[in-house]
């Protein structure tokens, strides 16, 4: 009698390794816990206004807001207008970072958001559908004495969405709007350590270029990047869990291929998710410290759709494996309704992604949100994409309730068998529904912890100690769905355990009337494992 891992093994030996497997996932939530810091740091800039009287605004000069070459600012708008400086001789100048500090690339990314500080004026108001056209140019450099080198100039145009609580009169001018935050930039790597903004507001009245939005007194950003602390940790998990499964998955193929039978269909993706892990754990982050690779965020959204799409793929012929009949059974064309559903979702993500972060490579001032053409669009992809997944879930959750069903049905055949068989069988029965309990808890954990993370501070204090939450659900979760398909192909690879059939019945007590009923009940066919068996045999009959 030949069977998986799972159900030759003994239940002490099974014991010890559910147990070092928690163990490793109590590690992964505690190393991001209480040894990484927060997963991103936010850091606010105030532009400074500086005045470029030079005719025709060559770009070829950069305004500095600080240091020994810094520009000739004013404080306010107001300073202005005594001066007669006009609104298209100010720049708005931002340094990243802040004086005293470099970037690094250890920080993988940054993502700016921007804040418009609008007075409010009776004859300069902000119109409906508003929108603000700045004229930005990007610069970087390495060294405090170098030039600086252009990385990006683009028009970058915002629609307003601002509100004025107060009543429009005169003694409520000079207070602000309060408007939405706006995107504005979004660069896939740290290559260098410091990075320049010169932000223009042309004003063309012809044109209705920058007329009605309302008197612009400051601008300010938000800028968001990786943790350095944290980038290191996440590095070295990758490193760490990369030969981990690949070594596992290499050790499950070969006991497949050495099996008198073909792989079964329930095997191949088992193969194939040990695979998809594998890609997604390859730390070519590494790279990204040493070379300019704008790319490497859509590239890491590449690798963790693919994954999961390959996870939801896995769940449904899991189940379906152990309900189908023998000629719906072991064809992949035979899942095509359930299937069907992830693959235009994940089609509609990837578009999606592609729509965002594809352009953002050689604009990184981009974003899909900012048009009413890019809005809908992007709305129909998340909202076509979030249909696929509900469709998904109801057919899995129909696939899972026919397996406990069908496997419940077995069960009525387990009295007539003698006590030491039935003993085996119910064994078998309770590791498969317990392994199903266990995917359902990985993924209410992954749902769970996302939830917790995005209500909570970032971090809580238990006396002296703190734990980041927030890098304990990415180091926990990734770590967990590592562990998950680790487990899947260790305990569902076959087992070197091959009984004679003769020692086989002799071992568990069947006597000759058991044989037979267990011969036209469960052998004779071909499966990785037992229940496979018992299922596939049951859905036949």
């Amino acid at each position: 009698m030949a069977g998986a891992i799972i159900e030759n093994m003994s239940t002490k030996k099974l014991c010890i390794v559910g147990g070092i497997l928690l163990v490793f996932q109590i590690i992964a939530f505690l190393v991001g816990g209480l040894i990484a810091p927060g997963p991103t740091s936010a850091v606010s800039y105030m532009s400074v206004k500086c005045v470029d009287v030079r005719k025709n605004h060559h770009k070829t000069k950069w305004l500095m807001p600080w240091g020994p070459n810094h520009c000739d600012k004013i404080r306010d708008i107001e300073e202005a207008i005594p001066r007669e400086i006009e609104a298209n001789d100010i720049v708005f100048s931002v340094h990243i970072p802040l004086p005293s500090m470099e970037m690094s690339p250890w920080f993988q990314f940054m993502l700016f958001i921007l804040q418009l500080d609008i007075a409010f004026k009776l004859n300069n108001q902000i119109r409906e559908n508003a929108e603000v056209s700045m004229d930005v140019s990007l610069a970087y450099r390495d060294d405090m004495l170098a030039e600086w080198t252009e990385m990006a100039h683009e028009r970058v145009p915002r629609k307003l969405k601002c509100t004025f609580t107060s009543p429009k009169t005169p003694e409520h001018e000079g207070r602000y709007y309060e408007c939405d935050v706006l995107p504005f930039m979004e660069i896939g790597s740290v290559a260098h350590k410091f990075y320049l903004l010169n932000i223009r507001l042309p004003v063309n009245e012809k044109k209705k270029i920058n007329v009605g939005i309302g008197e612009i007194k400051d601008i300010r950003l938000v800028g968001i990047h990786q943790n350095g602390g944290f980038t290191k940790v996440w590095f070295a998990m990758k490193t760490f869990l990369t030969p981990s499964i690949f070594i596992v998955m290499v050790w499950y193929w070969r006991r497949i291929t050495r099996m008198s039978r073909p792989p079964v269909l329930l095997e191949k993706v088992i193969f194939a998710l040990g695979i998809s892990m594998t890609f997604i754990n390859i730390p070519v982050e590494w790279f990204s410290i040493g070379f300019d690779w704008t790319w490497m965020l859509l590239f890491g959204d590449i690798r963790q759709g693919i994954f999961y799409a390959m996870l939801l793929s896995f769940w449904i012929i899991f189940c379906g494996e152990h309900m189908m009949d023998q000629h719906e059974r072991n064809h992949i064309a035979g899942y095509w309704k359930q299937v069907g559903p992830i693959a235009v979702g994940s089609f509609c993500l990837f578009i999606f992604d592609m729509c965002e972060r594809g352009v953002q490579l050689t604009n990184p001032f981009y974003s899909i949100w900012t048009t009413d053409v890019g809005t809908e669009l992007a709305m129909a992809f998340i909202i076509v994409a979030g249909i696929c997944l509900c469709l998904y879930f109801l057919f899995l959750c129909f696939m899972v309730f026919q397996v406990f069903r069908n496997i419940s049905g077995k069960q009525s055949s387990l009295p007539a068998m003698s006590k030491v068989r039935r003993l085996h069988y119910e064994g078998l029965i309770f590791r498969f529904k317990f392994l199903m309990l266990i995917t359902l808890a990985c993924a209410a954990m992954t749902v769970i912890f996302f939830i917790v993370s995005q209500v909570t501070e970032g971090h809580w204090k238990w006396g002296g100690v703190t734990v980041q939450v927030n890098s304990a659900f990415f180091t926990g979760i990734y770590g967990m769905w590592n562990l998950y398909v680790f487990a899947l192909m260790f305990l569902y690879a076959p087992s070197h355990k091959n009984y004679g059939e003769d020692q086989s019945n002799g071992d568990l007590g069947v006597h000759s009337g058991e044989e037979l009923q267990l011969t036209t009940t469960i052998t004779h066919v071909d499966g990785p494992t037992e229940i496979y068996k018992l299922t596939r045999k049951e859905a036949q009959e």
